[in-house]
């Protein structure tokens, strides 16, 4: 089984950040399929995995930044922030950080 994790940490403030919409999609053949859709919790991470089962090909994850920065009060220069993967056939489990401030982001394969 393949599975896919997240969470996110506003390394300005140095703590998770809390209710960012993530939205992650299958993408094939230049079309868009939503796969699942969450919100992160007060650790910054999703309550479950955003997919399950998923089968071999290009995803994208699309986190929904601007709103976040909106509720923390801060000007930020992204309004959501797409990382698109490949998942390669197998069991594996894919975990994808987002490190997070107003004006810049980095990510990585977790574990």
């Amino acid at each position: 089984m393949t599975t896919l994790t997240t969470h996110v940490l506003d390394v300005a403030n140095g703590t998770p950040a809390a209710g960012i919409v993530v939205t992650l999609a299958r993408i094939a053949a230049h079309e868009r399929a939503v796969v699942s859709e969450a919100i992160t919790n007060a650790d910054g991470r999703t309550d479950a995995p955003l997919g399950s089962e998923l089968e071999a090909g290009v995803y994208e994850l699309v986190f929904a930044v601007g709103p976040y920065f909106a509720a923390t009060g801060r000007r930020a220069f992204y309004a959501d922030i797409p990382i698109r993967i490949v998942v390669e056939s197998g069991a594996q489990h894919y975990h994808v950080p987002l490190l997070l401030s107003p004006f810049g982001y980095s990510t990585y394969r977790g574990s």
